[in-house]
């Protein structure tokens, strides 16, 4: 099986597909919605309605190719109001996650960047409509978090999904950066890792053109999601977060 760090490459690859690109193969109209009401339009997040074949969705997706795909509060709070609005038109939200993390600028910090992903984990939590977070890329951090508390969570093949970088953990466990390759292995931040481990419901593979099936598949998704009333669908999604957290 290919090496860990060797996933970790692959799923910050420069020319991998962004979210913009899932959502106009997914989409077909799709309307964009812009800013957070309060203070801007953060573009690293990119959200609106769109329809997937017979339904109506919601979905946001965190565009790599801006800031990095790091989000500043205002896009965080950008993500609440779609959530809003998509409990209120009753539209099942998906969520396309791609980012390092969350903006860590000072300024970030200043307009509460740590309240504005906390209030999306806890609406999401919440959400009364079908929810799916796919991670097609880098899934770093309380960055990626903040959108993938729904309930069900796929990634892409080459995709990785962790609390930090293996940089990251290399440099605070060992004090020595250069050992990412040993602390990606000892993370299980891969899609096989995760969903061996209970944490993920679905990979959707990259090679052989195969990744075409992923609308097929977030149909199917969507057939099951309106057969099952909100309350056995809430009561699924506390047990799913209930079981990863132990208790």
């Amino acid at each position: 099986m290919t090496k860990a760090m060797d996933m970790v490459r692959a799923s910050r690859d420069p020319q991998r597909k962004k979210a913009y690109d899932y959502i106009n193969y997914l989409c077909d109209p799709f309307v964009e919605l812009h800013g957070d009401r309060l203070f801007a339009d953060d573009d690293s997040i990119v959200g609106g309605i769109g329809s997937i074949g017979p339904y109506s969705v919601m979905i946001i997706g965190q565009q790599k190719d801006r800031n990095f795909g790091m989000p500043n509060p205002e896009g965080y709070r950008k993500v609440l109001r779609l959530a809003d609005y998509a409990e209120k038109f009753r539209l099942p939200l998906i969520t396309l996650i791609d980012t390092p993390g969350a903006g860590c600028g000072i300024e970030a910090e200043e307009r509460g960047q740590a309240s504005s992903i906390a209030n999306c984990i806890c609406r999401f939590s919440s959400l009364k409509v079908p929810s799916l977070a796919i991670i097609i890329g880098e899934g770093g951090s309380g960055g990626a978090l903040a959108l993938s508390v729904t309930d069900e969570i796929w990634m892409l093949e080459k995709s990785v999904y962790s609390i930090l970088s293996p940089e990251g953990f290399s440099s605070i466990l060992w004090k020595e950066p250069s050992k990412k390759d040993e602390a990606a292995e000892l993370m299980r931040l891969t899609s096989y890792d995760l969903k061996e481990d209970g944490f993920v419901e679905k990979i959707i593979k990259e090679d052989g053109g195969e990744i075409y099936n992923l609308k097929n598949e977030i149909l199917n998704f969507l057939d099951k999601s309106y057969s099952i009333s909100m309350e056995k669908t809430l009561k699924k999604r506390y047990d799913k977060y209930r079981k990863i957290l132990g208790g």
